[in-house]
């Protein structure tokens, strides 16, 4: 009784410890970058862009710009043939802060962006129109 009360506890010692091993081996820890794309509201957007550590982008048109944009906007036409390629020459890695005039191409210009590894994309709910109906001033 005495043995096997000894082996069943010798084996239980090593099967303890070849997991406890197991474990450290095999246990890595990654950090990993969070992406950032958010639908967000125009006292939000606004919040995000008075701050001035990103970068605005307008996807509308030329005829639509004509109306006035958001200060300090980047325009860039979703319907141009190389809009994929116009929006590599952003920076990934700073916060975009894009609208269109209801928020339908900006959304989908969103989800190319998170695809094209930009980390931190905010979309303005209602796009321009939303901000005009709440007062912001636009520039032209």
């Amino acid at each position: 009784m005495k043995k096997l009360l000894f082996v069943i506890l010798l084996g239980g010692s090593v099967t303890a410890m070849s997991c406890t091993e197991f474990s450290e081996n095999t246990t890595t820890i990654t950090p990993q970058t969070e992406t950032i794309s958010k639908d967000v509201n125009v006292e939000e957007f606004s919040k995000l862009i008075k701050k001035g550590n990103g970068q605005i982008l307008d996807v509308r048109t030329p005829e639509e710009w004509a109306t006035g944009i958001i200060k300090e906007a980047i325009k860039i036409n979703f319907f141009d043939k190389d809009f994929q390629n116009q929006l590599g020459t952003l920076d990934k890695n700073q916060a975009v802060y894009i609208y269109c005039r209801s928020g339908g191409r900006s959304g989908k210009a969103t989800k190319q962006m998170k695809k094209m590894g930009f980390t931190t994309v905010y979309n303005l709910i209602g796009g321009i129109g939303a901000w005009d109906v709440a007062g912001n001033k636009k520039v032209k």
